[in-house]
């Protein structure tokens, strides 16, 4: 297995810390504290529930979050501790922050009105400041990685979801992000697409090094593709080690009854 570019004793890349997340009476995240570091992959499985999605969104701003602080490179997302108080960090900061970290969700979130050159440029130009002709050439450069060259003016109306989220995840690399955030990305499409959506991710592990943070059910892509896997419960992870002995040797009961759940399945 690889291993991330930079040492682990450097600033992590992500770090939540003393994280609660609630929705009304519902506390889904309670005492979160874990850390990715630069070039890391970590994969977060668990049965659905558990709070493995809302930890992405989090990361992202799109859940307010509830108590606790996450850092990005060191800096604060949403709150930072002042005077012994928690107070909100500055919308500037948060928006600089955000600019680091792309995200591929499960539902593909193309504009629909947007050619597909359009939906990948639209962000560069608009968040990075990039030119148009920079910003265009990059998507070409992408839609060449993700097997899509020939799409660059069809409308997501025309696209398979496969390759609507190729499209996606061209999208997301177009911002050129630190940080990528894989919410269940095979989870909406036909089982015959998820082999090529997967290859895709899989070239992108291999030949960058952008940290990832990935939420899925497919076992063999996170035993593939992660330097360490996570196993959450409860709103907590319950067990964290490398991909080969979470799916060869568990050591919590409870990671082992979801294994053989999953695997069983499959």
């Amino acid at each position: 297995m690889p291993t991330p570019t930079e040492s682990y004793t450097a600033q992590p890349v992500i770090e939540f810390r003393d994280v609660e997340k609630r929705f009304g009476d519902k506390t889904v995240l309670k005492d979160l504290n874990f850390s990715v570091e630069r070039g890391e992959r970590v994969t977060l499985i668990g049965p659905s529930g558990s709070g493995k999605t809302t930890i992405l969104r989090l990361a992202m701003t799109l859940e307010h979050l509830t108590d606790g602080y996450i850092f990005i490179g060191g800096e604060p997302l949403v709150y930072e501790e002042r005077n012994g108080r928690r107070v909100p960090v500055s919308k500037r900061q948060q928006k600089d922050l955000r600019t680091r970290i792309g995200m591929v969700f499960q539902q593909f979130n193309l504009f629909p009105n947007m050619t597909v050159i359009e939906n990948i440029i639209e962000a560069p130009i608009h968040v990075l400041g990039l030119s148009k002709q920079d910003a265009r050439a990059r998507a070409h450069d992408l839609l060449e990685k993700v097997g899509l060259p020939e799409k660059a003016d069809a409308h997501p109306s025309e696209l398979s979801g496969g390759q609507q989220q190729r499209v996606a995840i061209a999208r997301a690399l177009a911002m050129d992000p630190e940080i990528l955030l894989l919410d269940e990305v095979t989870s909406a499409l036909d089982p015959e697409v998820v082999v090529e959506v997967l290859k895709v991710l899989r070239d992108v592990a291999e030949n960058t090094d952008v940290t990832m943070l990935i939420v899925t059910h497919e076992m063999s892509f996170a035993r593939d593709v992660s330097h360490r896997v996570m196993m959450f419960d409860g709103g907590n992870v319950i067990e964290t080690a490398d991909p080969e002995t979470i799916f060869t040797n568990p050591s919590h009961q409870r990671t082992k009854e979801f294994l053989s759940a999953v695997l069983r399945d499959t």
